[in-house]
């Protein structure tokens, strides 16, 4: 064994062992509040990517999709179509804000999502909720702040584990967050004219 390899695997061996003392004082479970927002691609991605997690580890699930509600995504077809007994998935928006052009019917909408919402996060038999786009919402002032982040704090079941995402979260819904990640934008080919692509982005 050369001296670099040798090194390598020191190295190795003293991260491995500091690790294993960490994950000792990590027994905690419980149900977690997540947050993607930020301005760059994949934060309903990432939802949908723990959607497919919860299916794979027989964790039933729910989708309530704010927002984009007349957009025909792939993710939709998909739970829909081949796990539709695993995944329960609910829309409640009518489109873009910029499309409906209509403030009462988003307001509407989004109440009865966040209804919707609620009934999935208190169902014992759900341990994940995903509420898409929900942000947005939240942005517009559809939605009460307050109103979902007390619901999220103090009648979630303990164990449910909550995914909201969309740009722009507010603040005290990041404060009340256990988890927290905002997707920044680097580069967009929409910059240089071209449309959203099937499969990457819908």
């Amino acid at each position: 064994m050369d001296d670099a390899t040798e090194r390598h695997n020191e190295k190795m061996r003293r991260i491995k062992a500091a690790r294993d003392e960490m994950m000792k004082t990590k027994t905690e479970e419980k149900g977690l509040i997540i947050v993607h927002t930020g301005k760059g691609k994949g934060k309903s991605s990432s939802g949908f990517g723990m959607i497919l997690r919860c299916i794979a580890h027989g964790m039933p699930c729910a989708v309530v999709q704010f927002i984009k509600g007349t957009w025909p995504t792939g993710e939709a077809a998909m739970l829909r179509e081949r796990f539709s007994d695993e995944c329960r998935f609910f829309v409640s928006g009518e489109g873009f804000t910029w499309e409906t052009q209509d403030r009462d019917r988003d307001v509407a909408a989004a109440q009865k999502g966040w209804e919707i919402a609620k009934e999935q996060i208190l169902d014992p038999e759900i341990g994940f909720v995903l509420l898409d786009e929900i942000n947005i919402a939240l942005r517009y002032d559809y939605l009460d702040i307050d109103e979902v982040v007390d619901f999220l704090l103090h009648r979630k079941p303990e164990m449910t584990h909550v995914c909201l995402t969309g740009r722009n979260a507010k603040p005290e819904l990041i404060e009340a967050a256990d988890l927290v990640t905002e997707m920044t934008l680097v580069k967009h080919p929409f910059r240089d004219g071209v449309k959203a692509q099937k499969g990457v982005e819908f």
